[in-house]
């Protein structure tokens, strides 16, 4: 199986910035792609922004040009670095891989981690 640990969320002023970081581990797993994922309170959780194991990335509309996705070398790890943060970014944001578990493709969440930003 794969496990996701998140980290990186807080509480930050409007204007702020904060980074996440998610790493993957486990055996027998090839990541197809990682993203991040907000749930604010009762409403679902959506993309925010996803980057596929060849590099190519997609973003919600609301994080284009402040919200950035990358990885390290190794691709196991994905950071999100959030910029001009506004409080409509308030929520959990969870960390998904889609990955090959040996030859079945499968999704793997992260407990999430709380962004909080104060106006």
């Amino acid at each position: 199986q794969v496990q996701l640990v998140e980290s990186g969320g807080g509480l930050v002023q409007a204007g702020g910035s904060l980074r996440l970081s998610c790493a993957a581990s486990g055996t027998a797993f090839s990541i197809i792609a990682m993203g991040w994922y907000r749930q604010a309170p009762g409403k679902q959780r959506d993309l925010v922004a996803r980057i596929t194991a060849g590099g190519s990335t997609n973003y919600a509309d609301s994080v284009k040009g402040r919200f950035t996705i990358s990885r390290d070398n190794a691709g196991n790890t994905v950071y999100l670095q959030m910029n001009s943060l506004k409080p409509e970014d308030t929520g959990v944001y969870y960390c998904n891989t889609e990955s090959y578990y040996y030859t079945v493709v499968r999704d793997y969440w992260g407990q999430g981690t709380q962004v909080t930003v104060s106006s």
